[in-house]
C-alpha cells in the first residue's frame, strides 16, 4: 500500500512540474503569439482595404466611361460584349457577360431593382451592316423562358432592317442601332432612360399570366 501511495505521489509531483514548465514556456512565447495574431489580422485588414479601394476605383472609372463609335467598331465580338457589360454597370446594373457557345441568344445579363432583369444580345458588325428579323425572333424565344428576363435588347454598331425594328417594337424586343449606341456609349445616356424602360418589373409579351 505504501509503495502505491509513493508512486501516486511521484506521478502527481511530476505532473505538477510538467504543468509548471509548460506555463513557464508559454509565458516566454505569448508575446510572439500575440504579435503573430496581430500581424495576421493586419494582413487580412489590408487585403480588405485594398479590395474596397479597387472596387471603388472600378466604380469611379465606370461612372465616367465613354466609348466612341470608332472604338467600338475596331473591337472584336468578345470585346464588344465586355464593353456593353461595362456600360450597363456604369448605368447602375449588376451586369455580367455570359455570351459563349450555347448562350441561347444572351451575351450580357443585368439586374437593377426595380427595373428587373435585362438580357442583351450583342451584334457586332461591319459599319453599314444590318441586323435582320431572325435575330429578333431568336431573342424573343429565349429571353423569357431561358433567362427570365423582364427586358430584351439587341445592340449593334450597325443598323437594323425596317422589318426587324417594326417586329421588335410590336413584340417587346428593344433595339439599339448605331445612333442609339452613340447616345448610350459616348454621350452617357443611361440605357434604361434611352429605351424608356418602365420603373417597375414589367410582364413581357411572351409571359403568360398564371
Amino acid at each position: 500500500m505504501l509503495g502505491a501511495a509513493a508512486v501516486a505521489l511521484a506521478l502527481t509531483v511530476a505532473l505538477a512540474q510538467a504543468t509548471a514548465h509548460l506555463a513557464t514556456r508559454a509565458a516566454e512565447f505569448w508575446p510572439l503569439l500575440i504579435l503573430a495574431g496581430l500581424a495576421g489580422a493586419a494582413v487580412v485588414a489590408g487585403l480588405r482595404v485594398r479590395d474596397r479601394r479597387r472596387r471603388r476605383a472600378d466604380r469611379e472609372r465606370l461612372a465616367h466611361l465613354r466609348i466612341t463609335l470608332p472604338e467600338l467598331d475596331t473591337m472584336g465580338d468578345q470585346e464588344f460584349e465586355y464593353a456593353l457589360r461595362d456600360l450597363l454597370v456604369r448605368d447602375g446594373w449588376a451586369a455580367r457577360k455570359v455570351g459563349q457557345g450555347g448562350d441561347q441568344a444572351a451575351d450580357v445579363i443585368g439586374v437593377r431593382p426595380p427595373l428587373g432583369r435585362i438580357m442583351v444580345q450583342a451584334k457586332h458588325t461591319r459599319v453599314g451592316g444590318k441586323v435582320g428579323s431572325s435575330v429578333m425572333y431568336q431573342v424573343k424565344g429565349t429571353a423569357g423562358p431561358a433567362h427570365r428576363a423582364d427586358h430584351a435588347v439587341v445592340v449593334t454598331n450597325g443598323a437594323f432592317t425596317r422589318d426587324a425594328m417594326s417586329w421588335g417594337d410590336r413584340h417587346g424586343v428593344r433595339w439599339v442601332d448605331r445612333d442609339r449606341l452613340h447616345r448610350w456609349a459616348h454621350e452617357g445616356k443611361a440605357l434604361h432612360e434611352l429605351l424608356g424602360l418602365p420603373a417597375r418589373r414589367s410582364r413581357l409579351p411572351w409571359r403568360r399570366t398564371a
